[in-house]
């Protein structure tokens, strides 16, 4: 099975790009989306169920921003729409599909780039969304989570460690943070195949960064240590330019 995850920034914009001719090529079972930035109405769903998907979209509230999505080739048995904290789900970061061998969550976490407050407003919820999954995982112990975490882990997943040291996204407390995730079950499928340096998902739109892979590797698949032996191939595919950031895929037999 072949799972995508892709902050596109903007999934109109991502669609003018090529997204669409790009999906076609990579034929992935699923696709979680985050950033799509727009409502069910305000896209052409049909270019997506033409390629065999079913939408499942939980949009913010806030017209233009955030918003997540899972698209699916296989029905799932249940699609959760948040995680019931409205302070999160009004900015809608968080949506999971559950199929029959383990469930996929897309997911995108607040960026602290625009001050104290919503650094702050950052922490909160990766501490309530630890406590959501260790929760959500006495009753779903099958989780791949896929998305936009907004951190890098170690200095090998950033182009400038130490210049980046007091840069949100780089904060000891949000390395020290996803450390203690991954270690409290969850599997980093990238990592896992691959401990080479230079690999990003992200890069700043200022002129040259894409091009000299000044990059941040902020976007993840991690999966619970019950799905590791299921792991067939986790790459990330810089090739693809619908975004500032690129896709990650996952290759899994659940």
């Amino acid at each position: 099975m072949k799972i995508l995850t892709y902050n596109v920034n903007g999934i109109r914009a991502a669609v003018r790009r090529g997204l669409v001719d790009w999906l076609t090529a990579t034929d992935a079972d699923l696709v979680a989306l985050q950033e799509v930035k727009a409502t069910l109405p305000q896209i052409d769903r049909a270019m997506f169920e033409d390629l065999g998907y079913r939408l499942y979209w939980f949009p913010a509230e806030k017209p233009g921003y955030s918003g997540v999505a899972i698209l699916s080739k296989h029905p799932p048995r249940h699609v959760e729409y948040g995680c019931g904290v409205p302070v999160y789900d009004y900015e809608g970061r968080i949506i999971r599909a559950d199929f029959d061998t383990f469930s996929l969550m897309s997911v995108y976490v607040p960026s602290g780039t625009m001050g104290d407050i919503r650094q702050a407003f950052k922490m909160e919820y990766l501490a309530d969304f630890g406590d959501y999954v260790d929760s959500l995982r006495k009753t779903v112990p099958n989780l791949v989570i896929s998305g936009d975490y907004n951190i890098c882990h170690q200095a090998i997943d950033i182009h400038n460690p130490k210049g980046n040291a007091n840069t949100s996204g780089f904060l000891p407390e949000e390395r020290a943070w996803i450390g203690g995730f991954i270690e409290n079950g969850f599997v980093d499928s990238f990592r896992y195949f691959n401990q080479e340096p230079h690999h990003y998902t992200w890069w700043s739109q200022r002129p040259g960064c894409r091009e000299r892979n000044l990059g941040w590797r902020i976007d993840y698949h991690l999966v619970t240590e019950s799905l590791k032996n299921c792991l067939q191939r986790a790459v990330i595919l810089p090739e693809a330019k619908h975004s500032d950031h690129c896709p990650v895929l996952l290759e899994l037999e659940p």
